[in-house]
C-alpha cells in the first residue's frame, strides 16, 4: 500500500508477503538521514551510503526469511524504494527528470545515468565476480537495482568502467546512483511543467 504526501516530496510504503514484510518511509528533500534495518549488513550500508549521498531521507525496516537467502529480502527492498520514489514524485511537474553522477572509489570507477521517464528499464554494466562480501552475495546488485528502476518506471544506466575491489564496485555504483538521482528529481527553474513533449511522464 502506498500513501504520497500531497504537499512534500514525500511517501510511505507498506508490503507483505509470504516472504517479507516492508515499511518504507521516503524524502527526496531531506537531509541525508538514513534508518536502515533489513537484516542483511552490507545493503543496510549501502542505502546509508544513498541517503547521504542523494541529501534523501529514508527509513527501511523489512523482516524476511534470510534463512533461505538474502534475494528475497534484497529484491523486495528494491521493490519498496522504487515504490516509494515514485509516489513520491508525484506529477513530476518542475524537475530536471534527467541526471548523471561519476564516482570514484579509490581504484574503482562507477558512472550512473537517470532518466525519470515513466518507462522502467535498467542496464547494468559490472563485473562483480562471484566472491561474497561479507555475507552478501553481489548477483544481488542487479536484483535490487532491477527491482527498483521496475517500480520507480525510470530508466537506468549503470557501467563500472574498472576496478579490483567488490565492495569499492558495488559501493561507487550507489553513491553514483544517490548523485544521478538527486539531480533527476532537483526543481528546474526553467521548468514550468512536466518535461517531456508528451506532457506527461
Amino acid at each position: 500500500m502506498a500513501k504520497r504526501n500531497e504537499t512534500k516530496r514525500q511517501s510511505k510504503i507498506d508490503r507483505k508477503t509470504r516472504e517479507t514484510e516492508i515499511a518504507v518511509s521516503l524524502d527526496l528533500d531531506g537531509q541525508g538521514q538514513c534508518h536502515a534495518e533489513t537484516g542483511v549488513p552490507f545493503l543496510d550500508h549501502m542505502l546509508e551510503l544513498f541517503t547521504k549521498h542523494g541529501f534523501i531521507d529514508l527509513s527501511v525496516i523489512a523482516k524476511g526469511d534470510l534463512d533461505v537467502d538474502g534475494h528475497h529480502t534484497v529484491e523486495d527492498v528494491g521493490i519498496c524504494i522504487g515504490q516509494a520514489i515514485r509516489e513520491a514524485l508525484g506529477d513530476k511537474k518542475g524537475i530536471r527528470r534527467y541526471g548523471f553522477a561519476s564516482v570514484p572509489l579509490d581504484e574503482a570507477l562507477a558512472q550512473v545515468t537517470v532518466d525519470l521517464s515513466g518507462r522502467s528499464f535498467l542496464v547494468l554494466n559490472a563485473d562483480l565476480g562471484q566472491q561474497f562480501v561479507g555475507t552478501f552475495d553481489p548477483d544481488l546488485v542487479h536484483d535490487f537495482f532491477h527491482s527498483l528502476a521496475a517500480n520507480a518506471q525510470i530508466t537506468l544506466h549503470v557501467n563500472v568502467l574498472y576496478g579490483r575491489n567488490t565492495h569499492h564496485k558495488i559501493e561507487c555504483i550507489f553513491k553514483a546512483f544517490a548523485r544521478a538521482l538527486a539531480e533527476a528529481v532537483s526543481n528546474d527553474p526553467r521548468q514550468t511543467g512536466v518535461p517531456s513533449t508528451k506532457g506527461v511522464l
